[in-house]
């Protein structure tokens, strides 16, 4: 058995670009000044020194001349001194008031210096933490990556090992492979169809059902046909192959919300050419997916789907029924049932009180002392069809059917040789179609054509 093919690859991409920070000085801007009185004394005393020189110069170019004393001031000398010393203060205070204009000044631009800093720290700190969320993701990334191929690793070893079991030769081994099987099946949601691909195919494997009595009471024709160890060992084959119908049921029919994850319903189910001495499906809930049992036998044994609800296609084309039942009783078909080029013989098949919205064919189906029963069954807005079915001594019976307005039956063409087909106590709605043939001229036939 050949593992699940390879998945295209969905590793992501784990390479994180990250660009260039803005480039932040590593030391803050530093404001260095005098103090206020220190540098009020040092400028007014520079300004005098600058006085004193400039002052100094000026004689010096006049050639230093000399001043003449008077022995008394005036009021106008005295005037003209208060001028000169208020002309003093007031250079002295125009000299300080710059210097507090100029510290003004310095301090404003070391604030401007600061926020401009302090919104490069921000900017920075933004680009590290993107980086440090990139790197963060890249790093979950690659750990779930590495779980994921973990996993699939673990998967593959584990599918490896259930087919092993279930290729073995002892029947306890076989068991325990299915269950394995069936237990990789509910946790591999990607191979789960894989998984019951195997099953399936194990399930059509060559298979001859034991004698139906014990093999203490065995007959010796029966002895002849199959040895003690031969009828052993179809009885452990039987039993691993209920099995797989079992975990097929129990996948179907469970409603619980808390396993849906592990349901298997929408799945397709091959069972073509295999061979049934009796199968449960009963209570599946199959939505879309496909059950096929094309050429497959039913020898004897009851292969129920009883109270289903099948939205799918389900096909026994080319099936075989000789001896065996099939029920669909209380059944809701919204899908379709073919039983194209289908032969029964001194079988049943049952849709007794089933709901039909769906279509079932009997197309080239042969009937030879078997019988198909539609007893009680509510036809709402399907259709059954025996488009060139032979009845050779079959029945197909629609007691106390339900024939809604939107139903269809036709037996159009069908081949009747000493076949029959009951309609006793049918109810039609206004609409519904029966295209019966003029039957009542057929031997065998109970009753004839109707159309309302």
């Amino acid at each position: 058995m050949e593992l699940p093919p390879a998945q295209p690859s969905t590793v992501p991409d784990l390479g994180t670009k990250v660009g260039p920070a803005t480039a932040v000085g590593s030391r803050v801007p530093v404001l260095r000044l005098w103090s206020i009185r220190r540098s009020i004394v040092l400028v007014v005393v520079a300004a005098l020194m600058m006085v004193g020189a400039m002052f100094a110069g000026a004689l010096w170019f006049a050639g230093w001349p000399s001043v003449k004393r008077d022995a008394s001031v005036t009021t106008s000398t005295l005037f003209e001194l208060l001028k000169l010393v208020l002309a003093v203060v007031a250079g002295i205070g125009g000299v300080a008031a710059l210097v507090v204009a100029y510290r003004r000044q310095r301090v404003s631009e070391h604030a401007n210096l600061l926020a401009e800093f302090a919104h490069q720290l921000a900017h920075a700190a933004d680009l590290r933490a993107e980086v440090t969320t990139a790197l963060a993701e890249a790093a979950d990334k690659r750990a779930m990556t590495e779980t994921e191929r973990n996993g699939v690793r673990l998967f593959n070893e584990r599918f490896a090992k259930a087919s092993e079991q279930i290729g073995s030769e002892k029947p306890a081994v076989r068991l325990a492979g299915v269950y394995a099987m069936a237990g990789l099946a509910d946790d591999w949601q990607e191979g789960r169809q894989t998984c019951i691909d195997v099953l399936c195919a194990y399930f059509r494997m060559p298979y001859t059902p034991p004698p139906p009595q014990s093999e203490e009471n065995s007959s010796k024709g029966q002895q002849r046909r199959m040895s003690r160890q031969e009828a052993r060992d179809a009885i452990e084959e039987r039993e691993v192959r209920r099995t797989i119908i079992g975990l097929v049921r129990d996948h179907l029919t469970s409603t619980d919300p808390t396993i849906e994850l592990r349901s298997w319903r929408g799945h397709n189910f091959n069972f073509d050419g295999a061979v049934f001495d009796g199968a449960d499906f009963a209570g599946v809930i199959q939505i879309g997916g496909r059950f096929s049992f094309e050429n497959a036998k039913f020898l004897e044994g009851l292969t129920s789907f009883a109270g289903s609800v099948l939205a799918g296609y389900v096909s026994f084309e080319g099936a075989q029924f000789a001896g065996g039942e099939v029920s669909f009783d209380d059944v809701r078909l919204d899908g379709e049932v073919s039983f194209r080029r289908a032969a029964f013989s001194g079988c049943e098949v049952s849709f007794s009180r089933a709901t039909f919205r769906g279509r079932v064919g009997f197309a080239d189906a042969i009937v030879s002392n078997g019988i198909v029963l539609f007893d009680a069954a509510s036809f709402d807005s399907g259709s059954v069809v025996f488009t060139e079915t032979k009845l050779e001594g079959g029945a197909v019976v629609f007691d106390g059917a339900w024939f809604g307005r939107s139903a269809r039956v036709t037996l159009d063409e069908a081949l009747f040789n000493g076949g029959t087909v009951s309609l006793r106590w049918p109810v039609l709605d206004q609409g519904a179609w029966l295209y019966l043939l003029p039957l009542a001229e057929l031997p065998g036939v109970i009753t004839g054509a109707a159309r309302e």
